[in-house]
């Protein structure tokens, strides 16, 4: 059987879920759990973080399947309804809707609504992606105030430079969104996990963490073990092969590698086909037997290769980790030119997955 694996770490899941309240205490927490749980698994995520006020997620797809494995915690849709024929799941299922467009207000005052909806108003601060812009808040605040089927909550907004602590880009949002919503009543939420971490001022009542509930920074060159996280995906394997080769022997598609003297190399059951990213370059961190080696060659669909000169007595069958215990994804992915995030979401169904913690 093929040893290619990922572990998901259970109980450093609910750890970074208290390293979110012990970094911002009094506030409520909105789990990010969009995208099948960051990679983690969307309905085994939202049973490990139960302590969470709520959960965030993208569409109803999402919560829908929350809803069908019994969790009955509020759950928000993050980009609101896509169709207007949403609605009436919205209003079956208890969901709550953070309203972007007034197109999306437009749909509701049609609507037939039954039990009043619990709706957020989202603030375009200067993400420029999804929000209203801050001059119409109070207008719109009133239409969602005015309609007999809705409950309005309160305002949010997404801060887009938070993860570079010195980027005056923060507290221009700040400012607009305290100037667009200091009339109105209801509770703010603001603070995404870069805020929780880094800019206490955005602590309103609410905050909304996402990746560091997985035990990875979310500053630019940061590691999450600055920050008291714990990684909860480990993805491994093994060798399955250690091969000598001569000076001046090429590896791996295209000869792209050539070994500099003769040496050994190892060969891994992982790839792009199991999530592993194609684009890693030589030199990338792999561990082998908890000890460091660089990637060598492309990355195939189904096995990469590593360095041993600096493992005379690695065999086959020794156990690789690719990025989590011992090997911050994070590093990873700066070696491979994405983010972290990129790589937790990527790992395919064919890897085996096990449960601990």
């Amino acid at each position: 059987m093929r040893r290619c694996q990922v572990s998901i770490d259970l109980g450093a899941l609910r750890h970074n879920l208290q390293r979110v309240r012990q970094a911002a205490p009094g506030c409520r927490v909105m789990a990010a759990i969009k995208a099948n749980g960051y990679g983690h698994g969307l309905v085994r995520v939202a049973n490990a973080l139960d302590e969470s006020d709520s959960f965030g997620v993208a569409c109803i797809d999402e919560a829908l399947e929350l809803r069908a494995a019994g969790v009955t915690a509020p759950i928000i849709l993050l980009e609101g309804f896509f169709h207007p024929d949403e609605i009436p799941l919205v209003e079956q299922h208890r969901l709550e809707l953070l309203l972007h467009h007034p197109a999306q207000i437009a749909a509701l005052e049609q609507a037939t609504i039954h039990k009043p909806i619990r709706v957020w108003l989202k603030v375009d601060t200067g993400m420029h992606r999804l929000g209203v812009p801050p001059e119409e808040t109070a207008s719109l605040w009133q239409r969602l105030e005015r309609h007999p089927g809705l409950h309005p909550l309160g305002q949010m907004t997404h801060l887009a430079c938070a993860d570079e602590p010195d980027h005056p880009a923060t507290a221009l949002q700040l400012e607009l969104f305290r100037r667009a919503t200091e009339s109105l009543p209801g509770e703010r939420a603001i603070a995404n996990s870069a805020g929780v971490l880094g800019w206490p001022e955005t602590h309103a009542e609410w905050v909304r963490p996402g990746i560091m509930l997985y035990g990875v920074s979310p500053f630019v060159g940061g590691r999450a073990a600055e920050h008291g996280l714990k990684p909860v995906m480990t993805l491994s394997s093994e060798l399955i092969a250690v091969n000598r080769l001569s000076e001046g022997d090429t590896v791996g598609y295209g000869a792209t590698w050539r070994c500099p003297e003769a040496m050994t190399i190892g060969v891994v059951a992982v790839g792009y086909g199991d999530g592993y990213p194609r684009h890693a370059v030589a030199g990338t961190p792999v561990l082998v037997n908890g000890r460091r080696v660089p990637l060598i060659g492309r990355v195939s669909m189904d096995m990469l290769c590593v360095d041993l000169r600096s493992q005379s007595d690695a065999q086959i069958g020794d156990p690789v980790v690719l990025w989590g215990d011992g090997l911050p994804v994070e590093e990873v992915a700066e070696a491979s030119g994405t983010i972290a995030y990129e790589l937790l979401c990527s790992v395919t169904g064919r890897v085996a997955l096990v449960e601990r913690g």
